[in-house]
């Protein structure tokens, strides 16, 4: 049975950058950690260490064994690539690209969390990132009244998501084009709240929710 991201009640002490690294990627992978440690060829006790103890330090040997398992690369684990955009590698040998079908989007949209959405405004259309969920088919998320996602409110919009994965030069994305509209039932804001994954990652009292139903739904995926 494949085990959920980690999180701070469930882990206790796992708060250091690297553990929520390897952690997260291992469980993105659906790797069990006595999985992930004994491809490593390390004992799962050290594993355990290095998730849930703030400031270890393995050595490089451990770090490269660790990348090679959860098919990514030292840089990442350790948060190299932080604050940098994606995307800066070569293609990958005999990459294509390769169309989605709707099935396939909305599964990968339903398994995701981070969108953009290009909202049109007085001074032309501005594209920003929103914490979200999908109930019922609906890309539902909440903001703040007056707030640029909330101006996407009555009118057709663009939502995108995707996973670019630096490491192997591959990646999808899936475009969703639909009418969004502000949820004013107090029920159906309930119903959304029960159900939605996760809060708005930027905080604050953020309790106007926004539903997008879409209209059509594309994908592609570059494979390597």
């Amino acid at each position: 049975m494949a085990e959920q991201a980690p999180s701070r009640a469930a882990q206790g002490q796992a708060l250091g950058d690297l553990g929520r690294r390897i952690a997260a990627r291992r469980v993105e992978l659906g790797l069990s950690r006595h999985e992930t440690a004994d491809r490593a060829g390390m004992a799962p006790g050290y594993l355990k260490y290095l998730e849930e103890r703030p400031g270890a330090a393995p050595g490089s040997g451990v770090l490269l064994r660790l990348a090679e398992v959860l098919e990514t690369t030292v840089r990442d684990l350790t948060g190299g690539d932080t604050g940098l955009p994606p995307g800066p590698g070569r293609p990958a040998p005999g990459a294509r690209l390769v169309e989605l079908s709707v099935p396939e989007c909305r599964a990968l949209l339903a398994d995701h969390g981070v969108g953009r959405i290009a909202v049109p405004t007085a001074f032309g259309p501005v594209v920003v990132p929103v914490n979200y969920s999908v109930v019922d088919g609906a890309i539902v998320f909440r903001t703040e009244p007056g707030s640029t996602p909330a101006q996407a409110s009555g009118c057709q919009v663009a939502f995108e998501t995707d996973r670019i994965d630096d490491a192997f030069s591959t990646g999808w994305s899936v475009l969703v084009r639909g009418h969004a509209r502000t949820v004013t039932d107090p029920g159906e804001a309930a119903r959304f709240a029960g159900l939605a994954r996760g809060a708005p990652w930027a905080g604050g009292h953020r309790e106007e929710w926004v539903r997008i139903d879409p209209v059509a739904i594309t994908g592609r995926r570059i494979t390597a």
